[in-house]
């Protein structure tokens, strides 16, 4: 009994001290911040600045962003017409919230902003495996909106390897259900996070893929990426079969696409 209560109370201490560590980790932080207007009337220009920053300054974080202007609370484009004026811009997110708080001068809101970390989205997130969180991440989650209800949908989608880190990616590429669906229903099912990425990047759509299959085509997934990166669209096939050339396999469609033999 002595020996089991002695375990309990040393996980215990290791739990209380895990926990702690954890608060360490999730510090406020702080820095300075811009708004501007963007060319596009429903974006705005967000700057973030950490540290110092300019040329040979190398303790610097810096984010700048062309950010949608529903993402901000407390904050118009008609604030910035409004010179002199104080406003708090604030980005409320399951993460954290961050507020930007400055003075309008020429169009531009510049000041100082504050982020704060949210640890019950960090203990929502350990629940679901996912660990390894500092503020510097969180603030990123939040200038993106990430959500735990988005990375459930995406689990049940039957994406693998999503991780905390590649979980950016993924929103900043806007892989989404309706996505992942797409592709399953053409029979790309459960590909793992890091394929999902290139398949945006790359521009990877389900209408192409289609395509494709019409022509008699059956590409996997590396080739579908080889085809989007070395430009076989379904134009380029159609200009091969016009000059005879039926017969073609995907690897040799790209061999001609990288040795420019079309030309």
């Amino acid at each position: 009994m002595k020996t089991r209560a002695l375990l309990l109370s040393t996980i215990f201490m290791v739990g209380c001290f895990c926990a702690l560590h954890a608060d360490d980790q999730l510090q406020p932080l702080h820095g300075t911040c811009s708004i501007a207007p963007s060319t596009e009337g429903d974006r705005v220009q967000f700057k973030l600045e950490r540290g110092e920053c300019g040329e040979g300054k190398h303790h610097c974080n810096m984010n700048d962003s062309d950010m949608p202007l529903s993402n901000f609370s407390g904050f118009t484009l008609a604030d910035l017409k409004n010179d002199g004026a104080h406003v708090d811009a604030v980005i409320a997110a399951e993460a954290g919230k961050l507020t930007c708080s400055g003075t309008v001068r020429d169009l531009t809101l510049s000041g100082d902003f504050t982020f704060v970390p949210d640890p019950a989205f960090v203990a929502r997130m350990a629940k679901m495996g996912f660990t390894g969180y500092d503020s510097e991440k969180l603030e990123a989650y939040t200038l993106f909106h990430v959500e735990t209800s988005w990375i459930q949908s995406l689990q049940s989608a039957g994406v693998t390897g999503i991780t905390a880190d590649n979980i950016i990616a993924l929103r900043i590429f806007k892989v989404d259900t309706p996505y992942v669906k797409s592709m399953d229903d053409l029979g790309y099912s459960h590909l793992p996070a890091e394929k999902l990425i290139a398949f945006k990047i790359h521009g990877v759509n389900p209408g192409e893929v289609k395509q494709y299959r019409a022509m008699g085509y059956q590409p996997s997934a590396d080739e579908l990426i080889q085809m989007r990166i070395f430009k076989v669209t379904p134009e380029f096939i159609q200009h091969m079969q016009a000059r005879g050339l039926n017969n073609l396999t995907i690897a040799k469609l790209v061999q001609i696409r990288i040795f420019k033999l079309a030309d």
